[in-house]
C-alpha cells in the first residue's frame, strides 16, 4: 500500500510539474521572473536582457523580435513557441503571428 501511495504521489507531482511549464507568458507585460520561470532555456540575465530590450526598443511585435535579444534564437524561440504571448496595447487585438519557416 506504502508503494501505491509513492507511486500516486509521484504521478500527481510530474502531472503538476508539466501544468506550470505549460503556462504562456506575454513578453510585452511580464517581468524578468515570470518570463525566466515560464520559458525553456531562458534564465533570469535572458529574461533580464528581454525586459530591458522592451524598454529600449519597445513591444515585440511577433515571436521573431525576440531574435533582436542577445542569446536569443531561432531554437530557443521555437522550443517556446507555445508559451508565448505577444501582447499588444489594444485589448482586443490579436497578438500578431510570427513568420512562416
Amino acid at each position: 500500500m506504502l508503494k501505491l501511495t509513492k507511486f500516486i504521489t509521484a504521478l500527481l507531482l510530474i502531472g503538476c510539474a508539466w501544468c506550470a511549464s505549460a503556462e504562456q507568458v506575454d513578453i510585452n507585460s511580464a517581468t524578468a521572473d515570470q518570463i525566466a520561470q515560464s520559458l525553456i532555456g531562458i534564465g533570469k540575465a535572458k529574461a533580464e536582457a528581454i525586459v530591458q530590450d522592451r524598454e529600449k526598443n519597445g513591444k515585440f511585435k511577433s515571436l521573431d523580435d525576440l531574435e533582436r535579444v542577445k542569446g536569443i534564437g531561432r531554437a530557443t524561440i521555437e522550443k517556446n513557441r507555445d508559451k508565448i504571448i505577444v501582447g499588444m496595447d489594444t485589448p482586443n487585438s490579436p497578438a500578431v503571428p510570427s513568420k512562416s519557416k
